[in-house]
């Protein structure tokens, strides 16, 4: 290259004097800065682009809150029975005992013989053996081993036996019932953290109350768990279960001064925040 060229003429027309220049190496040295420019632009505009994306995300996800699980325990109220005004039955009908034969008994007394009165003529020995001795006399059935008749008015009339109660039964109804340890208060803590929410039940807004049976034996062991009412979708009876079976031990029933085993029906609420 003429000596006067050197100096304004470019790097690479230096380097690749009297090379061949249509090889291609030539061309990507002289636009390498082009294309840095290129990508360096097209990486600004994708930054740029999901920035915007992340931006109108949230302005959209803003719109419909998520919806909050509400835990509340429901007290179930006593059951009132109404008595229905019926009739006293009727007395049961009056039963006589049987009427015994009986002879008058007559006191021994020596008269003459003309001096005796027919009806004070002592019966004959042949009749007193199937006959009560009385003082009057009276007809009836023959004395075949019958007792006699009790004057109603000197009867002995005994107590009631007293039954006696099976205290290793299962009791539905006691005096004081069985209760989670700590109260009212120690199960709503329980149960906010233990009770979740099925993810079934949220997405289909299903809420209700779950009752739920249950044994609490003398030591406060809990057995038998099942379901007996509340929403059969979405799961919320297999969680109250199994929120009872992971409970523990709970205080036992008390009827007449100890401890019994006994049934418990504990109601569950699921009830959505925003409902």
């Amino acid at each position: 290259m003429d000596i006067n060229k050197i100096l304004s003429a470019d790097i690479l027309d230096i380097i690749f004097e009297g090379r061949n220049k249509e090889y291609g190496a030539y061309d990507l040295r002289k636009t390498y800065n082009k294309r840095m420019a290129i990508a360096l632009v097209s990486l600004a505009a994708l930054i740029l682009l999901l920035f915007v994306g992340y931006v109108l995300a949230g302005v959209i996800g803003n719109g419909p809150k998520k919806q909050q699980m509400v835990v509340q325990d429901v007290q179930l109220e006593d059951v009132k029975e109404e008595k229905k005004n019926e009739p006293p039955p009727p007395p049961p009908p009056k039963v006589e005992p049987p009427k015994v034969e009986m002879a008058k008994f007559t006191p021994p007394k020596i008269v003459k013989d003309n001096e005796v009165k027919e009806e004070e003529k002592p019966p004959e020995q042949e009749k007193l053996e199937d006959t009560k001795i009385g003082t009057v006399n009276q007809e009836g059935i023959k004395d075949e081993g019958l007792a006699a008749p009790v004057d109603q008015g000197k009867g002995v009339v005994e107590a009631p036996k007293k039954e006696e109660e099976d205290w290793d039964k299962t009791f539905t109804k006691v005096e004081i019932e069985s209760t989670y340890p700590g109260g009212d208060a120690a199960w709503a803590r329980y149960l906010n953290k233990t009770l979740h929410y099925p993810d079934e039940a949220i997405n289909n807004e299903i809420q209700g109350t779950v009752i739920v049976k249950f044994i609490v034996d003398k030591e406060g062991n809990v057995s038998d768990v099942e379901a007996i009412s509340g929403p059969t979708d979405g799961g919320l009876r297999d969680e109250a279960v199994r929120v009872i079976k992971k409970s523990g031990k709970w205080t036992p029933a008390v009827q007449n001064g100890r401890q019994v085993k006994s049934y418990k029906q504990q109601p569950i609420q699921f009830k959505l925040g925003d409902q």
